[in-house]
């Protein structure tokens, strides 16, 4: 027994001098310092060049996703590098769009994200309640699947295109049972951008451990069914936007044909695939892939819950940014088979999150409450049989949009939770 003491001792103390190592080099996003603009075509000819402004100068369509969803009367959020400020916002003027800024300086904001000085008392904040690169999110994984062993497993099931591990975390209840039990699904940073993602995924397996036994709600839940979440689902993308490209979107997937990099993984399920609102451009941020689940981590997700399709009951992708509970479809504007039912609970979760947090979120179908989005996940795993399936985008509306500072971390992960807990609970008192 000391020996293998000795050497969980010795693990751990190289593990931790490594990610010390590559903690030293973090934090060295490439940051051209910019605004994020708010604007407003309103004519034919307006629309015209908000899309061709859109896709040049070094600008990210932060919302909508893609140029081809930019629509008359609808506010479009891009960011503008400081060095293309100035042509913009020229060519803005001279076709009089109307456009204000929301963020002034994205630099501020990422250094706040990213900042973890310990002589800074405001880095002192607790662990859940700030940003963490992926090394550190897969230590506190296996840091925690070691130290609650009796409520967490970790799963392997696959790895990304650059070969990184994609951890699935199981939480039960400390009960044990025979009888095998239906399970919920959560997946979190499918888009490398949204950080506030994989925050919520830690968040909530954290809550999970602390609360049952504590928290009604949260051990109802876990006594009825497993939790499976997978805080990264796109861990590429996810540490590029650590180390080189804060904007980044898609994963990192390298094209035989193309010297772009990187597919969307949620255009890239097999659900409408590749249609109106997905690109088969491999230069676009929604660029669907070669073919369904042509990417490893898509193809990883699906073989899981293929797998599992009986025991899956309820299926939560978690996503930022505009505060939505959005369930299918997203790929058609076809409604759903208990489309009644799916909306009461979208319905009700919202109103709670306005009850208890004083906050709005809209809900509906996500072609009708956002835009097409055909190949996502939600809708893919509805059509695989899983009955209760949705899509939240947490906070906020696009003040801070991706840079959401971590000290918004605890009242979007606490919202995103009374959501699920909301929708669980129903799901568990109609299977009763």
């Amino acid at each position: 027994m000391a020996c293998l003491e000795m050497k969980l001792h010795t693990v751990l103390l190289v593990f931790v001098l490594s990610l010390y190592n590559f903690l030293d080099k973090c934090h060295c996003t490439e940051v051209s310092d910019g605004k994020v603009l708010s604007i407003t075509a309103t004519t034919p000819e307006q629309l015209d060049i908000l899309r061709n402004i859109s896709s040049q100068y070094e600008t990210v369509l932060w919302q909508p996703a893609s140029p081809f969803h930019i629509m008359a009367d609808s506010e479009v959020h891009l960011y503008v590098p400081q060095e293309s400020l100035l042509n913009v916002t020229t060519l803005l003027q001279a076709h009089e769009l109307t456009y204000s800024s929301m963020v002034d300086s994205t630099q501020s904001l990422i250094e706040m994200q990213t900042r973890d000085d310990p002589q800074d008392p405001k880095s002192m904040g607790k662990f859940f309640e700030r940003y963490h690169p992926l090394e550190e999110i897969y230590f506190w994984i296996n840091k925690t699947s070691f130290d609650h062993s009796d409520m967490v497993k970790v799963d392997l099931i696959g790895s990304s295109f650059e070969k990184r591990p994609l951890y699935v975390l199981k939480v039960s209840s400390r009960v044990n049972s025979a009888t095998p039990k239906s399970a919920i699904w959560v997946d979190c940073g499918i888009h490398a951008r949204e950080w506030i993602a994989p925050a919520f995924c830690m968040w909530l397996v954290d809550h999970c451990i602390t609360q049952y036994g504590v928290n009604r709600d949260i051990t109802e839940i876990l006594n009825a069914m497993d939790i499976y979440v997978l805080p990264v689902m796109n861990p590429d993308g996810y540490d590029y936007t650590w180390t080189t490209k804060r904007m980044w979107r898609k994963n990192r997937a390298t094209h035989p044909n193309s010297g772009c990099v990187g597919v969307d993984l949620n255009r890239n399920f097999d659900a409408n695939w590749c249609t109106s609102g997905a690109s088969s451009n491999p230069c676009d941020d929604t660029y669907c892939g070669q073919f369904p689940e042509s990417e490893p981590e898509s193809q990883a997700v699906a073989n899981f819950l293929r797998s599992n399709k009986e025991m899956v009951k309820v299926y939560f992708s978690i996503h930022s940014y505009s505060q939505m509970l959005l369930f299918p479809y997203s790929c058609s504007y076809q409604q759903a088979r208990n489309h009644q039912e799916l909306n009461e609970m979208a319905r009700d979760a919202a109103k709670d999150i306005q009850r208890y947090y004083r906050n709005q979120y809209k809900y509906g179908p996500g072609s009708q409450t956002i835009y097409l989005a055909p190949g996502g996940s939600d809708d893919w795993a509805y059509n695989l049989g899983i009955d209760y399936s949705f899509t939240f985008e947490l906070q906020d509306r696009g003040r801070y949009g991706f840079l959401l500072p971590p000290s918004y971390i605890a009242k979007a992960c606490k919202e995103g939770l009374q959501a699920l807990k909301s929708i669980s609970l129903k799901v568990i008192q109609r299977s009763q």
